[in-house]
């Protein structure tokens, strides 16, 4: 799903939503969520999961066409865990499409 698919969902879910309405909800939210990962801070939503800014320690790689070594900067890179409620759902529901696809092939 992107994010004009999320906006076309919301406007169509809530009727009193014009499209540009909620493009502005989406956008207000997901920047409300990179400010805060920017800030340091931990994003929970209950029942789906939780947001926090993990740390990549200085490394060195290698240039895979030349074989130099390379010296790679640390990192701070957002990290997404899944909350209980949205892995079991997953689970349910690719298990319950997985079922109808055989029994739809043989």
């Amino acid at each position: 799903m992107t994010r004009s698919d999320l906006v076309e969902e919301l406007a169509a879910r809530f009727a009193q939503l014009t499209h540009r309405d909620a493009e502005y909800a989406v956008k207000t939210i997901l920047d409300a969520m990179s400010d805060a990962l920017v800030r340091g801070h931990r994003i929970e939503i209950r029942g789906f999961g939780s947001f926090t800014v993990n740390r990549r320690p200085p490394r060195i790689g290698r240039n895979p066409r030349s074989g130099e070594s390379v010296q790679i900067p640390e990192k701070r890179v957002p990290h997404f865990k899944p909350g209980k409620a949205l892995r079991e759902a997953v689970d349910l529901r690719t298990a319950e499409l997985d079922a109808e696809q055989r029994r739809r092939e043989g």
